[in-house]
């Protein structure tokens, strides 16, 4: 994420719906029993249609647009913020705030003037509920009902974690406000996210659910006429309310496959102006994401976007001491970098091995590559090469394949083709991946060719045990300098990350305890090696493991020769604690920092209380996780 994200599209009421479509509808009206706590009778109104999307018949509420927008101009989204943090102060509550499917510090994010947005406002949520037909008779505070009689109810499905049940309650009092019957179903995680049940099978109405934005937000998957589930393409794709946008999808495919910043950037734009104008996932808010450290602390700058917030540990220093505390969740199981995982070994490993790029605000920053590697800066370039049946290939989805009759391509116009016979030109990236300057091991040796060609060898061994191939699998020739590597990508692979450097260094020259070189050693022994497992002697990262004491923590030195200068503190420790100390041993000093992933979301009232006393700094950052409402515009 990942995140990943929402929209959809049906303009207007059923009527519009039909009128679109070009085809005859008739009504069958029935009873359907919805059980919350007790049998709650309902009427609805089915409009049966002749169309050829995936589900037949529009929903008799939802696929009104103004139905939708009334949902999300009821909605106080600050309401439900509170509700689910209550502890959280409200002007930072108001940063977590979501507008679309990327958080609006994100690069990506189409602006405010660029989107339709929805400000708490029930009056305005009210007067669209009126035109659509739904009135309140009687007395304030029934529930509105349309001509026919039919109550304005729905049902939202989502989980039942703790967060969920207190924002949903929230939403559903909101509703009520505007005369909107909200029936809460909260299900197993098991069922609603299960490949046969909940979300698979797009067995909700209303479903509350969380995405994880990434850097490069992508969401063709989710978006894309061609990714709405159904029995007919057995179930695949995400787009699980089932919106088909022909805009909105071109869009969001154009920017999934784009090379180029603008390029992208005009596409998400262009995306999300339909996402948010047709209302079909309600972005509600992002997840608090806390750190708490020693008010003594300088140069700590963890940001939104940026989970590995060890990013700058070489900066970080407290007057007069020469060592920092830094608190981990966890010990890690291994530090075997290409087969390991953890968010714990990644911090351990940023500290040893230092960060090849950054994604602070969701954007991307080179740390030890020396550039993004662009087709605008020319570091990358974008080739013509004729292929054959046969020949590997990445196809329009993203999967390595053969190039066989029926394969779906893009060429080197740019546009989708299903391959048949002969050959056909595609599109090739070359890519040149540079490294700073002056980059040593910390035992005084320069970082030379044979260390990225080390890496690269074991990274893409199938017997190493590396987490993921799918970068060694996409290339089709690779060569190495002692800058860095240059790599021919196989033809179609139009990844919109193409820039960031996907493999790192190896120590050639290290001698093993055992006598043995590192770079002689099979790749099927590295994840047994206790160099390797516990960490290499040497690092050409700010800091260099010294000590590891089981169960307790981990030291770490500056390395001498780091390129960027010796790291400003002398000694980082590393020491795993409990979730449930983390506070007392940040107020007692034993603990310097603290980071998201002890902290989560936060420590309730405790943690701000240490704030307004002086105790502590803390810093509240919207996290990648954002909650929604996803809209099904298709009953089953």
């Amino acid at each position: 994420m990942s995140a990943q994200a929402l929209g959809r599209k049906w303009l207007g009421i059923s009527a519009m719906l039909l009128a679109l479509a070009g085809c005859r509808s008739d009504v069958e009206t029935f009873e359907i029993v919805r059980t919350q706590v007790r049998e709650v009778p309902l009427v609805v109104t089915r409009v049966i249609e002749q169309t050829p999307e995936p589900f037949r018949n529009p929903h008799p509420i939802l696929s009104d647009l103004r139905v939708r927008q009334a949902l999300a101009f009821c909605t106080d989204k600050l309401g439900l913020i509170a509700a689910a943090y209550p502890w959280l102060p409200a002007d930072e509550a108001a940063e977590l705030v979501m507008e679309s499917f990327v958080p609006r510090s994100h690069w990506a994010y189409a602006g405010d003037e660029n989107i339709a947005r929805y400000p708490f406002d029930p009056e305005r949520g009210k007067a669209l509920l009126e035109a659509a037909g739904w009135m309140l008779i009687g007395e304030p505070g029934h529930y509105r009902r349309n001509a026919r009689g039919d109550v304005l109810a729905l049902k939202l499905t989502t989980t039942t974690a703790a967060l969920r049940q207190a924002w949903a309650k929230a939403w559903e009092e909101q509703m009520d406000e505007c005369g909107i019957r909200i029936l809460r179903f909260h299900t197993p995680a098991s069922w609603f996210f299960g490949e046969t049940t909940g979300l698979g099978r797009r067995d909700f109405e209303l479903a509350a659910f969380a995405w994880v934005s990434d850097a490069e937000p992508v969401g063709r998957t989710v978006y894309a006429c061609e990714s709405i589930p159904s029995p007919g393409n057995d179930w695949e794709g995400q787009n699980t309310i089932g919106w088909c946008n022909r805009t909105a999808s071109a869009s969001i495919e154009a920017a999934s496959a784009g090379l180029q910043r603008q390029e992208r950037l005009d596409a998400y734009r262009s995306f999300q102006r339909e996402f948010t104008r047709d209302m079909v996932s309600l972005p509600l808010f992002s997840r608090p994401q806390v750190y708490a450290y020693n008010p003594a602390l300088q140069g700590f700058e963890p940001h939104a976007g940026e989970s590995t917030y060890t990013w700058n540990a070489s900066e970080w220093g407290i007057p007069g001491e020469d060592t920092v505390v830094l608190a981990f969740e966890a010990e890690p199981a291994s530090l075997f970098q290409v087969a390991e995982t953890a968010f714990v070994t990644r911090l351990a490993l940023s500290l040893m091995n230092g960060m090849p790029y950054t994604t602070l605000e969701f954007g991307y920053q080179p740390r030890l590559q020396n550039e993004l590697s662009t087709l605008e800066n020319g570091l990358a370039a974008l080739t013509e090469t004729e292929v054959a049946e046969g020949d590997r290939v990445v196809d329009t989805a993203g999967d390595v394949v053969e190039l066989r009759p029926g394969v779906h391509v893009w060429t080197a116009s740019g546009e989708e083709r299903e391959f048949t016979s002969g050959t056909l030109r595609m599109r090739q990236l070359q890519v040149t991946y540079e490294f700073v300057d002056s980059l040593t091991w910390s035992d005084g040796t320069p970082v030379s060719s044979v260390d990225y060609e080390l890496y690269y060898a074991v990274a893409c061994d199938p017997q190493s045990g590396a987490a993921s191939y799918v970068h060694c699998d996409r290339v089709q020739a690779v060569s190495f300098s002692s800058k860095g590597y240059s790599i021919t990508w196989l033809p179609g692979m139009q990844s919109a990350t193409y820039f960031l450097a996907p493999f790192g260094i190896y120590p050639h020259h290290l001698e093993l305890s055992d006598g043995r070189k590192l770079a002689d050693v099979p790749a099927a022994e590295w994840g047994s090696l206790p160099e390797v497992e516990l960490g290499l002697p040497i690092s050409a990262g700010p800091y260099v493991l010294k000590e590891w004491v089981i169960g307790q923590r981990m030291v770490f030195e500056a390395n001498p020769y780091f390129y960027a200068g010796p790291a400003r503190t002398k000694t980082l420790v590393a020491r795993f604690v409990e979730r449930s100390d983390t506070l007392t041993l940040l107020q007692g000093g034993e603990v310097d920092i603290a980071g998201w992933d002890l902290l989560g979301e936060g420590l309730g009232d405790a943690l701000w209380e240490a704030r307004e006393q002086g105790k502590i700094h803390a810093l509240l950052l919207p996290s990648a996780t954002w909650e929604h409402v996803d809209m099904n515009l298709w009953l089953r």
